[in-house]
């Protein structure tokens, strides 16, 4: 599995994807076009968002990949210009990240 991070990473899910096999490319700074595709969104299976103020980021790694699935990890509200995407959220308060880590990467594994 290969995964796109963007925003910060306070509670390890980054590391947690990495403990269980998945390519981790995190995004430094703004995740705008030409940093998601620098760090292989095109390519990626999964795109994870913990800062909704860069949810823009969410449409355009659609854009460049159709077939990314985007989780986001945080506590706050997708803005509604996104609410048309298909994005699958989980609050930290009620998942903890090794939780996230393995349902995502299971799913990764039986799909292949």
């Amino acid at each position: 599995m290969n995964a796109v991070f963007a925003g910060s990473d306070t509670e390890g899910l980054a590391d947690e994807l990495r403990d269980r096999g998945a390519t981790v490319t995190v995004v430094d700074g703004v995740a705008n076009r030409p940093a998601l595709e620098e760090a292989g969104v095109h390519d990626a299976d999964l795109f994870v968002l913990t800062d909704v103020g860069q949810a823009t980021s969410i449409v355009v790694a659609r854009d460049l990949n159709p077939d990314v699935r985007v989780v986001t990890y945080t506590d706050d509200s997708l803005p509604e210009f996104v609410s048309g995407q298909q994005v699958l959220g989980m609050d930290p308060a009620l998942f903890d990240a090794d939780t996230v880590a393995e349902e995502l990467t299971a799913e990764a594994d039986a799909d292949d």
